[in-house]
């Protein structure tokens, strides 16, 4: 039996029926490259063979009764493959819009506790005979880079890979507690919610004295609540839509170089690009910069694997007022060294979460409180979206022998923000994921077309400097 650590607590008991914690990837992956043919009940076994690598995948959420202490994860009793694995076809002719609105509409279903935190969806149909694979995968036992270390152990490296080894042991199922035994740690531990209060209040103290300092230097960094109101900036419905875009990740390198700043840089630099397009085109570009939130990993080398989420968060300007492409680059890059040092210094300053000191129930209570009191359409934006970039593997994987062409993922959407791009580079290319509030972005596909649009300035921007 596992107790969930505080950040991950939070994301179970903050999901309210419009904010969904899970994190999902579509794989588009070619059938005809299979070596015998794709089979759905192959891969089915082969996921099931593997289990025994990701632990996580085979644990079921035991919650302590009335909310008292965060919930343990325990091996699922009952736990059934074919439970977390089905497929689904696509309406002709299959096409990007048909698998972003079927992908919406799935992602949009929030994951049954009842199970393993879980699921794929194998969708079939798409236009030139492809394959769709859809993971959705519970936030709490799950972040970006333990999510790309993930997939390479459920993915193989070449077509047809040799079986894995079976476990050294047999899979010990634990005895469920019973709500009295859960209630008994409960308590216990609610006992001490007013020292650790404390130490929380302390240590956000010393935090934000080094916070308010950051805000007096010059070009410092952008903080919440100070992102300008657009029209994705409102309360969000539980419905989802979903696009997507790719770039050239070489082209992408040589801005890089061109400029002299990060790769994560220029992909904030697209997007801001991008949003400036699209904003402009509906007449509401505000006249201060759009703020991005950008998930930092928290994680050492050595711990890729570790279950859960070890994740911070910088804000950075995205230059949105600023129109030339080139500039606006460098204004990011400013904006994102600032915002770097700046979520050094309060790591210094390591401090209890606020997850760590409350109990769940408070933390649920707090989160449906705030979307009841409409507090997304009440107070200024957190932030206008969230850009998270991950890295991934510069060589091709395959799933169930069929070659996977592209990886696009999809974060969570949270706090009246009504877009989230999360950027994943695979081979040759890098993958734009666009998770959208149905009721706030209705046309998806014209973000994504802007992707393409933005980076070819920037791509010709780079390629007309002096050398």
């Amino acid at each position: 039996m596992k107790r969930v650590s505080g950040v991950d607590a939070a994301f179970l008991y903050g999901e309210t029926p419009a904010w969904h914690m899970h994190v999902s990837a579509v794989l588009l992956v070619d059938p005809a490259t299979a070596p015998g043919g794709w089979d759905f009940n192959r891969f089915v076994q082969k996921t099931e063979s593997r289990l025994h690598l990701a632990p996580q995948f085979r644990w079921r959420l035991v919650e302590t009764p009335f909310g008292l202490d965060r919930p343990f994860f325990v091996e699922d009793p009952d736990f059934d493959i074919w439970a977390h694995i089905r497929r689904i076809g696509l309406p002709a002719p299959g096409g990007p819009e048909q698998l972003g609105n079927l992908i919406g509409d799935l992602v949009a279903i929030k994951i049954d506790r009842r199970k393993a935190l879980w699921e794929f969806w194998v969708i079939e149909n798409l236009e030139g005979g492809k394959l769709a694979i859809l993971a959705k995968i519970h936030h709490s036992i799950i972040d970006g880079v333990s999510g790309s270390e993930l997939a390479s152990v459920l993915m193989d490296l070449e077509p047809d890979p040799p079986p894995i080894a079976p476990p050294e042991h047999e899979r010990e199922v634990e005895e469920v507690p019973t709500p009295f035994e859960l209630l008994a740690r409960g308590a216990a531990h609610t006992f001490a919610t007013p020292i650790r209060s404390a130490r929380f209040a302390q240590g956000a103290v010393r935090q934000g004295l080094k916070f308010l300092g950051f805000q007096r230097q010059q070009n410092s960094p952008p903080a919440p609540f100070q992102a300008p109101r657009t029209s994705f900036n409102a309360e969000l419905t539980p419905h989802r839509r979903f696009s997507y875009a790719s770039v050239d990740l070489e082209e992408v390198r040589r801005i890089k170089d061109a400029y002299g700043v990060k790769v994560n840089d220029v992909v904030l630099a697209i997007c801001g690009g991008a949003l400036r397009r699209y904003l402009l085109a509906n007449e509401e570009l505000p006249a201060t910069p759009l703020i991005a939130q950008v998930p930092v990993s928290m994680r050492a080398e050595d711990d890729k694997r570790d279950v859960g989420t070890k994740v911070g968060a910088m804000f950075a300007s995205l230059a949105t007022d600023i129109a030339d492409p080139g500039l606006r680059l460098m204004a990011i890059h400013e904006s994102t060294r600032g915002a770097k040092e700046m979520q050094r210094a309060l790591a210094a300053e390591k401090i209890m979460g606020i997850t760590e000191a409350a109990p769940p129930a408070l933390i649920s209570l707090a989160a449906r409180m705030y979307t009841a009191a409409s507090l997304d359409n009440r107070t200024p934006p957190v932030m206008n979206l969230i850009i998270s970039n991950v890295p991934g593997p510069p060589f091709p994987i395959y799933c169930g022998g069929a070659k996977c062409e592209a990886i696009y993922p999809m974060g969570p959407l949270l706090y009246g923000t009504g877009v989230n791009i999360t950027v994943f580079s695979y081979l040759d290319k890098i993958d734009f994921g666009f998770m959208m509030c149905r009721e706030l972005v209705p046309e998806p596909w014209r973000l994504a077309d802007a992707i393409t649009e933005a980076f070819d300035e920037l791509r010709d921007a780079a390629a007309a400097m002096p050398r």
